[in-house]
């Protein structure tokens, strides 16, 4: 079974994959102009993707007796196109960083089932990271 801290941790990464599922759907509603148009569709698949991330994680934490957070972190719209895009890679810096400390953490207690899902959000979330870098020319 899973330590009180790795079960914590799973809700924090759950109340931030329901952020992002957000703040990136309304993000790709809320864009306008030519940025809004050649990114509305990839937002709306990381968005997507995030919310699958979401009931990955609250399955598992049910799998261990815990009950997933219905609350999201704080999320962040932003006003104009750069604004969005530098929230959203703050986002996916601190899913990074999170992701690596679950899996580390997952490690130790010898839970191999959620150190593999972990290795594959976490791939996917640099993924992420790497889009919205792409789109500030980084």
């Amino acid at each position: 079974m899973a330590s009180k801290k790795l079960m914590v941790l799973l809700n924090k990464a759950i109340a931030r994959e329901i952020q992002v599922s957000i703040q990136y759907m309304w993000q790709q509603v809320l864009w306008k102009g030519i940025e809004g148009f050649t990114v509305k569709d990839e937002l709306r698949a990381i968005a997507l993707t995030e919310m699958r991330h979401a009931e990955e994680i609250a399955m598992r934490l049910a799998y261990f007796g815990g009950r997933p957070t219905t609350e999201p972190d704080p999320i962040t719209v932003g006003k104009t196109f750069r604004q969005m895009v530098r929230e959203d890679i703050k986002a996916e810096q601190g899913a990074v960083k999170l992701y690596k400390e679950i899996i580390a953490l997952a490690e130790k207690e010898k839970d191999y089932t959620t150190v593999t899902m972990f290795k594959t959000i976490l791939a996917e979330e640099e993924d992420h990271l790497d889009t919205f870098q792409a789109l500030l020319g980084k």
